[in-house]
C-alpha cells in the first residue's frame, strides 16, 4: 500500500476550509462558544475529543 501524499494535502486543505468557516461567518458566535468552553470541565471536552476521534476512525473504515 503506497502512500499518497496528495490525499494528505487534501485532508489538511479541507480541515482548512472546515475550520475557517466559523471564524469567517461569525466571529461573535466563535468567541461565545469558546467562552462556554472554558467553562466546561475537562473530562467532558476529552469525552467530546474521543467521540470525535472514534468517529473519523469510523468514517475513514466506512469510506475505504
Amino acid at each position: 500500500m503506497a502512500f499518497d501524499w496528495n490525499d494528505l494535502l487534501n485532508a489538511v486543505a479541507l480541515l482548512l476550509i472546515l475550520e475557517g468557516l466559523m471564524p469567517f461567518l461569525s466571529p461573535s458566535r466563535l468567541k461565545h462558544a469558546y467562552a462556554q468552553l472554558l467553562n466546561m470541565p475537562d473530562k467532558t471536552l476529552r469525552t467530546i475529543g474521543l467521540v470525535s476521534v472514534i468517529a473519523g476512525i469510523l468514517l475513514l473504515f466506512v469510506t475505504d
